[in-house]
């Protein structure tokens, strides 16, 4: 859109440099997620996008470079406190409570001040399955029904951006279509998501915005048309 320079980015990373203890593993990222979009962040194992999202939400500080939320620096905010600001996080590996069933995972979220009626309501208007298997202990569904009760849960409370560690790990394609059919509406509904893939097929076709981040740089950014075409490059190890 011609006055996208005019939109304050919900979300915006600028020249982070970041790591674990010495060692460094983003080396300047630029990032700008718009209000109401879908913002694709794509690369191999290693490239540094799961370093990303854990410095948008709080969990590692970065060394230099800032951390910018609706226009307003963040850097060194709790992740609880940027929690509570709207930045919802579902990390790889689903982040639900196995040992509690469907029903008690949703239960949690009450924590935050939503009603439980609330909560399911929406949960299951938006994942039926999830109805079906209320009672089941989480840790016996299956890999799509986990990440179900996991999108479920992070959206009961109304984030103002989600961010989505490795989606489609792990599932069989048609429920990463179901998935990812999700996302786009709550896309259409106008919530901002960050979401961070390895194989990106589906997620380019909800994706407003795509990058290619390779070791610990984002190396293109443009229409996920574009970027679709320079994947293959990408993992092969093309410059």
């Amino acid at each position: 859109m011609s006055d996208t320079q005019a939109v304050t980015p919900l979300l915006e990373l600028i020249g982070i440099r970041a790591g674990y203890g010495t060692i460094d593993v983003l080396h300047g990222v630029d990032l700008k997620v718009l209000p109401g979009t879908v913002y694709a962040l794509l690369g191999p194992n290693g490239a540094g996008k799961t370093t990303t999202l854990g410095v948008a939400s709080g969990q590692i500080h970065p060394q230099t470079g800032s951390v910018l939320l609706t226009g307003h620096e963040v850097n060194g905010v709790s992740p609880d406190r940027l929690a509570r600001a709207g930045v919802c996080l579902i990390p790889e590996g689903r982040g639900i409570f196995p040992n509690l069933t469907v029903e008690e995972n949703l239960r949690m979220c009450t924590y935050a001040g939503v009603s439980y009626r609330e909560v399911q309501e929406r949960a299951f208007t938006q994942f039926p399955r999830l109805r079906e298997r209320r009672a089941q202990v989480a840790g016996t569904l299956s890999g799509g029904e986990q990440q179900m009760l996991a999108m479920s849960r992070a959206l009961a409370t109304d984030p103002a951006i989600l961010m989505l560690d490795e989606l489609s790990m792990g599932l069989a394609p048609i429920i990463v279509g179901e998935l990812y059919e999700q996302v786009a509406t709550l896309a259409h509904a106008g919530l901002s998501i960050l979401i961070v893939e390895q194989f990106a097929r589906e997620v380019l076709g909800v994706a407003d915005e795509a990058a290619i981040m390779l070791h610990g740089r984002i190396q293109r950014t443009g229409p996920p048309a574009e970027i679709a075409e320079e994947l293959t490059a990408a993992y092969l190890g093309i410059s």
